[in-house]
Protein backbone atom coordinates (compact mmCIF):
# COMPACT_ATOMS: atom_id res chain seq x y z
CA UNK A 1 0.00 0.00 0.00
CA UNK A 2 1.30 3.16 -1.03
CA UNK A 3 0.98 6.06 1.06
CA UNK A 4 0.27 8.63 -1.69
CA UNK A 5 -2.47 7.72 -4.05
CA UNK A 6 -2.77 7.16 -7.43
CA UNK A 7 -4.74 10.45 -7.49
CA UNK A 8 -2.16 12.70 -6.64
CA UNK A 9 0.18 11.01 -10.19
CA UNK A 10 -2.94 11.72 -12.22
CA UNK A 11 -3.71 14.78 -10.60
CA UNK A 12 0.27 16.26 -11.08
CA UNK A 13 0.22 15.06 -14.73
CA UNK A 14 -2.92 16.46 -15.34
CA UNK A 15 -1.75 19.82 -13.51
CA UNK A 16 1.39 20.13 -15.76
CA UNK A 17 -0.46 20.32 -18.74
CA UNK A 18 -2.20 23.15 -17.46
CA UNK A 19 0.85 24.98 -15.82
CA UNK A 20 2.03 26.70 -19.55
CA UNK A 21 -0.97 26.31 -22.11
CA UNK A 22 -0.32 27.16 -25.39
CA UNK A 23 -1.44 30.52 -26.47
CA UNK A 24 -5.35 29.98 -28.50
CA UNK A 25 -5.70 26.51 -27.33
CA UNK A 26 -8.49 24.81 -25.77
CA UNK A 27 -8.69 24.85 -22.30
CA UNK A 28 -8.40 21.16 -21.32
CA UNK A 29 -11.55 19.54 -20.18
CA UNK A 30 -11.58 16.70 -17.59
CA UNK A 31 -12.33 13.95 -20.45
CA UNK A 32 -9.58 15.68 -23.25
CA UNK A 33 -6.81 15.81 -19.79
CA UNK A 34 -8.00 11.90 -19.30
CA UNK A 35 -7.98 10.26 -23.05
CA UNK A 36 -4.79 12.39 -23.31
CA UNK A 37 -3.51 10.68 -20.74
CA UNK A 38 -5.37 7.13 -20.12
CA UNK A 39 -7.00 7.57 -17.32
CA UNK A 40 -10.51 6.84 -16.71
CA UNK A 41 -12.50 10.53 -17.11
CA UNK A 42 -14.42 9.00 -13.96
CA UNK A 43 -12.17 8.65 -11.56
CA UNK A 44 -10.15 12.04 -13.19
CA UNK A 45 -13.55 14.38 -12.22
CA UNK A 46 -13.23 13.03 -8.91
CA UNK A 47 -9.45 14.61 -8.65
CA UNK A 48 -10.79 17.83 -10.65
CA UNK A 49 -13.64 17.92 -7.70
CA UNK A 50 -11.29 17.46 -5.53
CA UNK A 51 -8.24 20.25 -6.36
CA UNK A 52 -11.09 22.64 -7.52
CA UNK A 53 -12.27 22.31 -3.64
CA UNK A 54 -8.75 23.15 -2.57
CA UNK A 55 -8.80 25.90 -4.47
CA UNK A 56 -6.31 24.51 -7.00
CA UNK A 57 -7.83 24.71 -10.48
CA UNK A 58 -10.73 26.55 -11.86
CA UNK A 59 -13.04 25.78 -14.57
CA UNK A 60 -12.99 28.26 -17.65
CA UNK A 61 -16.66 29.55 -19.49
CA UNK A 62 -17.38 29.12 -22.67
CA UNK A 63 -17.64 27.05 -25.95
CA UNK A 64 -13.73 26.44 -25.00
CA UNK A 65 -13.84 25.96 -21.59
CA UNK A 66 -12.20 23.43 -19.28
CA UNK A 67 -9.78 24.04 -16.84
CA UNK A 68 -6.74 26.15 -15.89
CA UNK A 69 -4.84 26.90 -12.64
CA UNK A 70 -5.91 29.11 -9.82
CA UNK A 71 -2.96 30.47 -8.86
CA UNK A 72 0.57 30.57 -10.47
CA UNK A 73 2.27 27.20 -11.17
CA UNK A 74 5.34 28.30 -8.44
CA UNK A 75 2.78 28.83 -6.22
CA UNK A 76 1.03 25.12 -6.15
CA UNK A 77 3.66 23.07 -4.31
CA UNK A 78 3.31 18.93 -4.61
CA UNK A 79 2.18 19.15 -0.88
CA UNK A 80 -0.61 21.15 -1.75
CA UNK A 81 -1.35 18.61 -4.40
CA UNK A 82 -1.07 15.59 -2.16
CA UNK A 83 -3.75 17.35 0.47
CA UNK A 84 -5.93 18.10 -2.19
CA UNK A 85 -6.17 15.05 -2.95
CA UNK A 86 -5.44 12.61 -0.26
CA UNK A 87 -6.25 14.46 2.72
CA UNK A 88 -3.84 15.34 5.41
CA UNK A 89 -3.78 12.15 6.57
CA UNK A 90 -0.58 10.80 9.40
CA UNK A 91 2.03 8.91 7.42
CA UNK A 92 2.12 6.69 10.89
CA UNK A 93 -0.89 6.38 13.41
CA UNK A 94 0.35 5.33 17.24
CA UNK A 95 -1.48 2.61 18.78
CA UNK A 96 0.23 2.89 21.96
CA UNK A 97 1.44 -0.97 22.39
CA UNK A 98 3.99 0.05 24.18
CA UNK A 99 1.33 -0.07 27.55
CA UNK A 100 -0.03 -2.93 26.91
CA UNK A 101 3.01 -5.52 27.58
CA UNK A 102 2.51 -8.30 29.25
CA UNK A 103 5.06 -8.31 32.04
CA UNK A 104 3.16 -4.91 32.87
CA UNK A 105 -0.15 -6.72 34.25
CA UNK A 106 -2.51 -4.43 32.47
CA UNK A 107 -0.90 -1.72 34.11
CA UNK A 108 2.21 0.35 32.71
CA UNK A 109 4.80 2.23 35.20
CA UNK A 110 4.94 5.60 34.85
CA UNK A 111 8.69 5.32 32.66
CA UNK A 112 7.08 2.87 29.74
CA UNK A 113 4.37 5.46 28.97
CA UNK A 114 6.30 9.18 29.88
CA UNK A 115 6.73 11.32 26.64
CA UNK A 116 6.20 10.84 23.03
CA UNK A 117 6.38 6.77 22.16
CA UNK A 118 10.08 6.88 20.52
CA UNK A 119 9.00 4.89 17.30
CA UNK A 120 6.20 7.38 16.94
CA UNK A 121 8.87 10.25 17.36
CA UNK A 122 10.64 8.85 14.39
CA UNK A 123 7.99 8.78 12.27
CA UNK A 124 6.77 12.07 13.37
CA UNK A 125 10.10 13.13 11.84
CA UNK A 126 10.42 10.79 8.87
CA UNK A 127 7.05 12.65 8.09
CA UNK A 128 7.81 16.49 8.91
CA UNK A 129 10.82 15.54 6.60
CA UNK A 130 8.61 14.27 3.65
CA UNK A 131 6.21 17.20 3.66
CA UNK A 132 8.62 19.42 3.62
CA UNK A 133 10.34 17.88 0.29
CA UNK A 134 6.79 17.76 -1.25
CA UNK A 135 6.29 21.43 0.09
CA UNK A 136 9.58 22.76 -1.47
CA UNK A 137 8.53 21.86 -5.15
CA UNK A 138 6.36 23.52 -6.97
CA UNK A 139 4.59 23.21 -10.25
CA UNK A 140 6.54 25.33 -11.83
CA UNK A 141 9.47 23.80 -11.15
CA UNK A 142 8.64 19.95 -12.24
CA UNK A 143 7.18 21.90 -15.69
CA UNK A 144 10.68 23.27 -16.15
CA UNK A 145 12.29 20.03 -15.40
CA UNK A 146 10.10 18.40 -18.29
CA UNK A 147 10.50 20.94 -20.66
CA UNK A 148 13.88 20.23 -20.44
CA UNK A 149 12.81 16.57 -21.73
CA UNK A 150 10.95 16.98 -24.27
CA UNK A 151 10.96 18.44 -28.13
CA UNK A 152 9.74 21.88 -28.16
CA UNK A 153 7.33 20.63 -30.60
CA UNK A 154 5.23 18.55 -27.95
CA UNK A 155 3.11 21.74 -26.56
CA UNK A 156 2.28 22.17 -30.27
CA UNK A 157 1.27 18.55 -30.49
CA UNK A 158 -0.57 18.82 -27.61
CA UNK A 159 -2.26 22.17 -28.09
CA UNK A 160 -3.38 20.68 -31.84
CA UNK A 161 -4.38 17.59 -30.35
CA UNK A 162 -6.57 19.51 -27.64
CA UNK A 163 -7.98 21.62 -30.91
CA UNK A 164 -9.22 18.80 -32.80
CA UNK A 165 -11.34 17.41 -30.33
CA UNK A 166 -12.97 20.82 -29.59
CA UNK A 167 -13.27 20.99 -33.09
CA UNK A 168 -15.45 17.52 -33.81
CA UNK A 169 -17.14 18.24 -30.43
CA UNK A 170 -18.10 21.11 -32.03
CA UNK A 171 -18.69 19.20 -35.25
CA UNK A 172 -20.72 16.76 -33.49
CA UNK A 173 -22.77 19.24 -31.34
CA UNK A 174 -23.53 21.18 -35.17
CA UNK A 175 -24.48 18.09 -36.44
CA UNK A 176 -26.43 17.37 -33.39
CA UNK A 177 -28.60 20.19 -33.78
CA UNK A 178 -28.84 19.94 -37.64
CA UNK A 179 -30.58 16.65 -37.01
CA UNK A 180 -33.12 18.10 -34.80
CA UNK A 181 -33.96 21.23 -36.80
CA UNK A 182 -35.12 18.49 -39.65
Amino acid sequence: MSFISTGVEYGLHCLLYLTAPTPNAPAPGVRDLADLQGVPAEYLAKVFTKLSKAGLVVATEGARGGFALARPADEISFLDVVRAIDGDKALFECREIRDRCAVFNSEAPAWATRGVCSIHAIMLAAEKRMRDELASHSLQELAMQVAAKVPSSFSLQIANWLEERTLNRRGDHDAHHLENQS
